[in-house]
């Protein structure tokens, strides 16, 4: 396969981005498809596969933070990198790039709240099947 563009190429299971790094700069994915994990003391849960035109890395722009997740490259993929300098000077020549970028990230935030509430309703459907098999039945003499 051929993947040409400006972006770095990266190979299958390739780290682009590790959870915990200071993070500086986002980035767009060219080209393949990249997977998105977190990870714990537990291990990791996949949190989303991205794909080409799909950006990740937006809130370092924003707040320098560490990063969130781990992102690695599922098969080849190439993304570009985006600094903070670059994003702000393309912000100033198109306003409407950071209205994308906000519908972006806006996106991400109702899809994870999604997740949280159904997550939730099983966890106490799962607590209350749990509740109920504990109680003892009484019997009526």
């Amino acid at each position: 396969m051929s993947i040409s563009g400006l972006g770095k190429l990266y190979e299958d299971g390739e780290t682009i981005v590790a959870q915990g790094d200071v993070g500086n700069c986002m980035f767009v994915v060219q080209v393949g498809r990249v997977q998105v994990v977190r990870g714990d003391a537990g291990g990791e849960a996949q949190l989303t596969i991205l794909q080409r035109g799909d950006t990740f890395g937006e809130m370092a722009i924003l707040d320098h933070e560490r990063r969130s997740a781990t992102v690695r490259a599922l098969g080849q993929a190439r993304v570009l990198t985006i600094d903070r300098r670059t994003f702000l000077r393309r912000v100033r020549e198109d306003p409407t790039l950071a209205f994308h970028t906000l519908h972006s990230m806006g996106a991400r935030v109702r899809s994870l709240s999604a997740e949280v509430v159904e997550l939730r309703r099983r966890l106490e459907q799962r607590e209350a099947a749990s509740a109920g098999a504990a109680s003892p039945q009484r019997k009526e003499a």
